[in-house]
């Protein structure tokens, strides 16, 4: 299996597929990063920090993350570069190197998609609570098709985004190749967010 080299963006949260993720960009090795991404129409990897901190020095990245392919440019209020990037698919990385500007960047190997699994019986509440949340918050997957309710895959990864879980705890869901196994998980974490 061929690895191929994509630049890494490591952050304090995990990008699911299908997840959009927005980013103030000002340190020069990101604003090189985007730079190439937006001339190449290549994305970048997103990786959780293990060690280090998101500006700085460079940070140890988890070894899965997620693609991302920058959708928009904008100016925020503050002056800097703003995007918005789509989460794709995911891969494990093999081996990082730093390059002289500071860029990690990592030999991929990509991770094939997940299969279309409908939500079992057992799971339906966390369709029906990923849906309550989804209209409550509103965003990208407010106004979704209400198939996309009855895929697994879906289903974990945008609840995966939207409660209130720990860094760790993501990247688990993230790491996890069994969408039935994520829901499983998530019911798990369920109870805490319950009200007494």
């Amino acid at each position: 299996m061929t690895a191929t080299d994509i630049p890494l963006f490591p952050l304090n949260t995990a990008l699911f597929p299908g997840g959009v993720l927005e980013l103030r960009v000002f340190e020069r090795r990101y604003l090189d990063l985007v730079r190439d991404c937006a001339r190449s129409g290549a994305g970048f990897g997103v990786c959780l920090i293990l060690h280090g901190q998101e500006a700085g020095e460079p940070a140890v990245p988890a070894a899965v993350g997620t693609l991302a392919h920058i959708v928009d440019f904008y100016t925020t209020d503050d002056g800097l570069l703003g995007i918005r990037a789509d989460g794709g698919e995911r891969f494990r990385i093999a081996r990082t190197r730093v390059r002289d500007n500071g860029l990690v960047h990592g030999d991929a190997h990509f991770w094939p998609d997940e299969p279309a699994v409908p939500v079992p019986p057992e799971f339906a509440l966390l369709a029906t609570i990923l849906e309550r949340l989804l209209e409550r918050t509103g965003g990208a997957h407010a106004r979704v098709e209400r198939e996309r309710y009855d895929d697994a895959s879906w289903v974990g990864f945008r609840l995966g985004e939207a409660l209130p879980l720990e860094n760790r705890e993501r990247q688990h869901l993230l790491q996890m190749t069994d969408p039935l196994a994520r829901l499983q998980q998530l019911m798990h974490y369920l109870p805490r967010f319950q009200r007494v």
